[in-house]
């Protein structure tokens, strides 16, 4: 199989709050050229690097907001979410948990800091992914996934580390959450001088996010922690190697290719399409969720 090379490596942006619980640098869609077209079915990616946050008696976060359309991601490295919605999901992720709720037709939900490690504070580290949905499924039922660490299928390399696989397939093992469409989403954990080798079909959307550590690409280029690589949509094969203990998030989709409209916090197919959810949020379709 043909090589797929790096097509660019991304610095990551100031950091934004997002409320005052999420400090992120945001990759997906406000850095070029990572457009919403581009990374189909990805839509966002914001990167909570490591920051300390002092201990607080009211958890910092964000509270209750609608959302249509689409799935988030959560992934925790560091700290720990409490997470609630008006369809009943909701619970709390720790250090290598993955939360991933399906908003589909529609949903409220509110995310903060868990109680108990807000009080102590720590260092806090994430990523949250919106996952588009195909427009057959962009009003189906919501839906909640709690993916704990142990729970999620690890691809084992011996003494070069581990794979995390969250969705899709690495190496014949499957991951655990259940996807829409061909999604790929996976945590390498390598140690220094660790190498895997990944496989993604040719036209799918592919990337990586180094959270620690650095690493070599297909042996050719270096990427410091908090780095974003665009693979190029040529070729299926790369190779990351450690040049310390690091760990990569890696993401691979197959496009939707359908109409992309956003008006946050929608992503529908047509303008009318976002109108319809403003009306359905402001008459209560939504359902409730005291804040």
């Amino acid at each position: 199989m043909a090589t797929k090379n790096i097509e660019t490596i991304i610095s990551p942006k100031p950091a934004h709050f997002v409320g005052d619980g999420f400090r992120v640098h945001n990759f997906i869609p406000g850095t070029y050229p990572l457009t919403m077209k581009r990374m189909d079915p990805f839509l966002v990616l914001d990167y909570n690097a490591k920051f300390h946050f002092n201990g607080s008696e009211t958890p910092r976060g964000v509270g209750v907001h609608p959302h249509r359309g689409f799935e988030t991601v959560t992934i925790a490295y560091q700290g720990k979410v409490e997470h609630h919605d008006s369809a009943g999901g909701g619970g709390i992720i720790g250090e290598g948990d993955v939360q991933w709720m399906t908003a589909a037709r529609g949903i409220l939900h509110k995310e903060y800091h868990e109680k108990e490690w807000s009080k102590e504070g720590g260092i806090f580290q994430m990523v949250q992914l919106w996952v588009n949905l195909p427009a057959k499924d962009k009003m189906s039922k919501p839906k909640y996934q709690t993916i704990k660490n142990n729970e999620i299928q690890k691809v084992d390399l011996g003494e070069n580390g581990f794979v995390e696989v969250i969705a899709g397939e690495h190496e014949g093992i499957k991951g655990s959450a259940s996807t829409f469409s061909p999604v790929n989403l996976m945590n390498a954990k390598l140690k220094s001088g660790g190498k895997a080798t990944f496989n993604f079909p040719e036209n799918f959307n592919t990337a990586a996010l180094v959270v620690e550590g650095s690493i070599l690409v297909n042996g050719e280029q270096k990427v410091q922690t908090n780095h974003f690589v665009l693979f190029e949509n040529k070729g299926e094969t790369f190779t990351l190697k450690a040049a310390e203990d690091s760990v990569i998030l890696i993401l691979s989709g197959e496009p939707l290719n359908e109409p992309i409209v956003p008006h946050v916090p929608f992503v529908m197919n047509t303008q009318q399409e976002i109108m319809q959810a403003f009306e359905d949020f402001n008459t209560g379709k939504f359902g409730y969720l005291e804040d």
